[in-house]
């Protein structure tokens, strides 16, 4: 079972702010350009010049530079939480070669994305619905006049983003994509095997939690009655850790290991008050293979890892 894509407190798609009022739509921001350099400001600035009212939220600016596939996780987390609105992600490594710039609206939200077309969308319009129109950015009318093409975030995206947060029809941003065509991402690795469960570690969080590519279904055939699950790093002699299935955080002695349902549906390792990544010695994208206590390599277990 993965978890829930349900949009919390939301209503049905295009039932949210009514069109039309005159107020623009919520701009929500992600992308790998960090504070230092003055890219995440700009995009405000141009957004604010077309909409002095447009409100803002930046998810982050802080996913690792040019890593896609860390944007796209990020995404996805965030994607059930979302405002109405509009989502402007930009992990685009890329950037000014032929790879499409793209508005696609999701199927199951009032929420338009944009970004490339590089598969940094789609794991989070998949958490909506779908996509349900795509276009592609191609109308000079609204892009910026550059000196380079470098910065497609400034000079097509947020001047897209801004025609769209006005309540902008999306079909005057250019010609419409055949959804089948965008690109996508191999999704995390969970899978059964040799009496196990080998599965990615999708994201290590500030505080060092490892949330891993399985839901609260695997947690629950795994550990079983006995509560258990024994950890080891896949394809290393490395150390295997018993992790105790508990609740939250704070249900752990010192020094224990512990499995939990995350905030966001999904099987995680952690300590209390201590970094699972690096005792573990562990990050994104290793793969771990979790069991049940006792049971040897190849034996038979009873795991189900989730369908993402």
């Amino acid at each position: 079972m993965k978890p829930s894509t349900r949009r919390p407190g939301r209503g049905q798609p295009g039932q949210g702010r009514p069109r039309g009022t005159g107020a623009p739509r919520v701009v929500s921001l992600l992308t790998d350009y960090g504070l230092a350099d003055g890219f995440a400001g700009a995009l405000h600035s141009v957004l604010r010049a077309r909409l002095p009212d447009v409100p803002i939220v930046d998810l982050t600016h802080d996913v690792r530079a040019q890593d896609v596939r860390a944007g796209s996780q990020a995404l996805k987390r965030a994607a059930p939480y979302l405002a109405d609105g509009v989502v402007v992600a930009i992990v685009d490594p890329g950037v000014g070669t032929p790879r499409r710039a793209l508005a696609v609206e999701a199927a199951g939200a009032d929420l338009t994305f944009v970004g490339p077309d590089n598969g940094l969308l789609m794991p989070a319009l998949e958490m909506l619905g779908g996509p349900a129109r795509a276009v592609e950015l191609e109308n000079p009318a609204y892009q910026l006049a550059s000196p380079g093409p470098t910065f497609a975030g400034r000079d097509i995206f947020a001047p897209a983003a801004a025609h769209l947060a006005g309540d902008g029809d999306i079909g005057a941003l250019g010609r419409d994509v055949d959804l089948g065509t965008l690109a996508c991402l191999p999704p995390p690795l969970c899978r059964e095997r040799n009496g196990g469960l080998e599965v990615e570690v999708t994201w290590v969080d500030r505080y060092g939690n490892v949330q891993l590519a399985a839901g609260a279904a695997s947690l629950t055939a795994l550990a079983g009655q006995a509560g258990h699950v024994t950890v080891t790093p896949m394809g290393t002699a490395g150390v295997t850790w018993p992790a105790r299935a508990v609740r939250t955080y704070a249900d752990l002695a010192p020094g224990e290991l512990g499995a939990l349902v995350d905030s966001y549906g999904y099987l995680a390792l952690c300590f209390d008050g201590a970094s699972a990544a690096e005792r573990l010695g562990t990050a994104e994208q290793d793969v771990l293979v979790l069991r049940p206590p006792g049971a040897p390599k190849g034996s038979a277990a009873p795991v189900s890892p989730p369908a993402h």
